[in-house]
């Protein structure tokens, strides 16, 4: 099978694509002819040597990739063969592998995929939705909700801002540049504004005032969050999810005399949601499966996978990134 490899942590030019040995499904386990794999910003990050968070650095050589969707052509000893022929996805959690036109993974893992879903938009329910639903869990929403998102045109961004409309909130999304700004204005927000200009705050305080924000989705950091954070009115909520440009330096004191709640909503507090993860991929592939969220998805080819992961740290894609054999 072909599969891109990573010899040497680094450069995304490190990710080579190969022809290595076929895998085999052991006890327990299928065996996946994958049609669709998600990329994640955290396989750059481990990509370039650096740990991120609870995962540690692989043994090189490595197949990055952990979201995939596909077809079962072989089941192991004790699984059921009627999962043969069956279109499935799965999240294969911190064992990497899932940039491969073959991929090997627990049989309790798998999710089948709805008919009205494909491969592509499956693969990125069943990591980045989850994820994006898992951080909905914490945030308290109504009809009276002002929520500013930022990178508000990315894979959980996208689903955050469609998700937040459909409760009925009113949604202000941050995007970089007018063709981001664009497709967060068609994806339901209030208000899209560029936060690459340098009066971009300003814009949202002509449209609803000083600090009109009772909630923050922050999954950016870097100087773009103290910038919102002064957006918010007193009693807001401050969501974590991420640091794409870096950790930011927000003003504790401040937070605290305009009763602002600042938590970091990823790691064992989401582990812990009623119904763990698996709910949250059941809730994620149930709700693109009516339309009620629609993943926006950025593809390249399986062999383009350096190419996917130079555009993901330029912030040159929208939506969730997905490989294709």
């Amino acid at each position: 099978m072909h599969a891109v490899r990573l010899h040497a942590f680094g450069p995304a030019e490190n990710l080579e694509y190969e022809v290595v040995p076929d895998p085999e499904p052991g006890p327990g386990q299928v065996r996946i002819v994958v049609a669709a794999s998600g990329v994640h910003f955290i396989d750059a990050t481990i990509r370039s040597g650096r740990v991120m968070g609870p995962i540690p650095l692989p043994e090189l050589p490595t197949i990055p990739g952990r979201e995939i969707a596909g077809v079962i052509d072989r089941v192991g000893e004790g699984v059921d063969e009627s999962w043969l022929g069956k279109k499935v996805v799965a999240h294969i959690g911190q064992v990497p592998g899932g940039y491969a036109e073959l991929v090997v993974t627990e049989a309790e893992r798998l999710q089948r995929i709805p008919e009205t879903l494909d491969p592509a938009q499956a693969v990125a329910m069943i990591g980045t939705g989850r994820t994006a639903l898992g951080i909905l869990r914490f945030a308290d929403i109504s009809t009276d909700t002002v929520a500013i998102v930022l990178a508000a045109a990315g894979g959980i961004g996208t689903l955050l801002v469609q998700y937040l409309k459909n409760a009925g909130a009113a949604v202000i999304g941050l995007a970089g540049g007018p063709e981001k700004v664009d497709l967060v204005a068609r994806n339901g927000a209030d208000l899209a504004v560029d936060y690459r200009l340098p009066d971009w705050a300003d814009r949202i305080r002509a449209v609803y005032g000083d600090r009109p924000a009772t909630l923050l989705f922050d999954g950016v950091g870097g100087e773009i969050t103290p910038a919102a954070v002064d957006l918010l009115a007193a009693g807001a909520q401050h969501l974590t999810y991420g640091f794409a440009a870096g950790p930011a330096r927000i003003n504790e004191a401040d937070l605290a005399e305009r009763k602002i709640t600042s938590e970091s909503v990823l790691g064992p507090r989401m582990f812990a949601l009623p119904g763990g993860m698996r709910a949250l991929e059941d809730s994620a592939l149930a709700q693109a499966a009516t339309g009620h969220l629609r993943p926006d998805l950025h593809r390249f080819p399986l062999a383009q996978a350096a190419a996917a992961h130079r555009a993901l740290e330029n912030r040159a894609t929208t939506g969730k990134v997905v490989l294709i054999p």
